[in-house]
């Protein structure tokens, strides 16, 4: 539970949250009745910026709460989410600098708009917006879990807890929506940058003090070794090698398919700090990996351990604050993973909302004026927040947890058509609107027939347990290159409405 200082800190620093997200409004003005003003910050964030952005993007509230709680419960496999991120920006300086330079040349507001034009198709592009939907709602559900988690522990051992709980949740995600709705991406860039301030705080403080006051790692190991739990952590079984490295690609592949990471990046002013902001993002890899260690760190902590033996592995880092820092201390760190929900929440609503608008919506009726969609996409992005707030309350948080773990098997079956038309028009429209319906099938059958049962992503295969979304992106690419070979040897050419030099800048 945290005490009297504690909340009194909290409940400061929040307010200091919401005066940035309404500022936001009012910060490097340009006309928020215009989608890519409102959506992508008029495309005007600089290097750092667009760091910071990104890292409140990325590293979320239930990167907070999932990761280390993740890693204590089940062991060494769940240390992939540790050095994909190295991939992961990899495969992000080779993408988004280019996607960044047509959506700049040619006005678009989503990768679904680069879809569109680079293969001529808009049944293709509502596809790709709406996969982007799907995969990211359970991803808003998830920030609501890890804001939970962060409630419980404040809450701990107070009657009406859950309802308490409840109504802060409530108001907070009435506040979001509101400055969301008058700010956009200004709004949520600006409280990003507050938020991962708190959230380095809270990472160094926590990896500094508690191995200096409770002997660290050795006295860690020294309880679990006791315990025979040791090879839980420092093994991996050998049954296990396909299912890790496999999650480790699929992974790598996925982060930056997801609307609110592509939405971050388009915000960017220039294509090269962009490239300098994705090139400066593996210090939050260290942050990660320094995060995902917490899941151990929490055995030198006797306090932190019972609570967390009790209530659950989802309490591994607010029991560690609570249980060594100073109450005022320990308000500043709560806060910050309780906003490091709200702040990805608003980016990822934004970005589901200029989806839907632009994709769908406007397919339907491309009459929509520029302001019309824009007053549409505002109020859709927080009819979403809520949506996820209601999931969340209805039903048990495994729900949203199994839903997330179906959205990266999704998502990933987007990359033929987005990240390979960057490089590439060779490919068949309808090639590749089959090779996203098998991808989608295959992905949501080997889920639900074997991957929800056991709270996995993973399906069993001759080489052993592997990550379903690569099986279904295999699956996904075979049948787009088929298909286009087929369609090219009967003469149906991809006519691309992008040119070349559009994609130079």
């Amino acid at each position: 539970m945290l005490g009297l200082a504690g909340i009194i800190v909290f409940i400061a620093l929040f307010i200091v949250f919401i005066f940035l997200g309404f500022y936001g409004a009012f910060w490097r003005k340009g006309n928020l009745d215009l989608l890519h003003e409102w959506g992508l910050a008029g495309r005007r964030l600089g290097t750092v910026l667009v760091w910071f952005l990104m890292g409140a993007d990325l590293y979320t509230a239930y990167t907070f709460i999932a990761v280390p709680s993740s890693l204590y419960a089940k062991g060494a496999i769940y240390f992939f989410a540790v050095p994909y991120v190295s991939l992961t920006f990899a495969i992000a300086m080779l993408t988004m600098p280019k996607l960044w330079i047509v959506s700049r040349n040619r006005g678009y507001v989503t990768a679904a708009d680069f879809v569109k034009d680079r293969f001529n198709s808009s049944i293709l592009a509502a596809l790709i917006a709406l996969t982007g939907v799907v995969a990211e709602l359970p991803y808003i559900a998830l920030q609501i879990v890890g804001m939970k988690s962060v409630l419980q522990m404040m809450l701990l051992g107070i009657g009406n807890a859950t309802l308490v709980s409840e109504i802060s949740l409530i108001v907070s995600f009435i506040i979001l929506a509101a400055f969301t709705y008058t700010s956009g991406l200004r709004g949520a860039a600006l409280t990003g940058v507050f938020k991962d301030i708190l959230i380095w705080i809270t990472v160094i403080s926590v990896i500094v003090i508690v191995p200096l006051q409770y002997g660290g790692f050795t006295h860690a190991f020294s309880v679990i070794n006791s315990a025979n739990l040791s090879a839980r952590y420092t093994t991996l079984p050998s049954n296990l090698q396909i299912a890790y490295w496999s999650l480790f690609l699929g992974s790598a592949l996925a982060l930056y398919l997801y609307p609110h990471s592509i939405n971050g990046s388009l915000s960017a002013d220039d294509k090269n700090r962009l490239m300098y902001s994705t090139a400066l993002l593996p210090i939050y890899g260290i942050g990660l990996a320094i995060i995902a260690l917490f899941g151990i760190l929490v055995y030198a902590v006797p306090n932190a351990l019972s609570v967390v033996s009790k209530y659950g592995g989802a309490l591994v880092v607010p029991a560690l604050i609570t249980s060594t820092m100073p109450d005022w201390a320990a308000g500043i760190m709560l806060l910050g993973i309780f906003v490091g929900g709200l702040v990805p929440a608003a980016i990822m609503a934004i970005a589901a909302s200029n989806l839907l608008v632009r994709n769908v919506i406007k397919e339907v009726n491309p009459s929509i004026t520029p302001k019309g969609e824009t007053t549409l996409a505002k109020w859709i992005s927080a009819v979403i927040k809520f949506l996820a707030l209601a999931f969340v309350f209805l039903v048990p948080s495994t729900y949203a947890i199994n839903l997330q773990l179906l959205g990266g098997i999704l998502i990933t079956q987007t990359l033929p058509a987005v990240f390979l038309g960057l490089y590439t028009k060779w490919f068949n429209p309808w090639a590749l609107t089959a090779g996203w319906t098998t991808g989608i099938i295959s992905g949501t059958y080997m889920f639900f027939t074997f991957g929800l049962p056991r709270a996995t992503s993973l399906y069993p295969t001759l080489f052993g347990l592997m990550y379903a979304a690569v099986i279904a992106l295999v699956l996904n690419l075979v049948v787009s290159v088929i298909g286009t070979l087929v369609a090219n040897a009967l003469g149906f050419k991809t006519k691309s409405n992008i040119s070349a030099e559009d994609l130079k800048g």
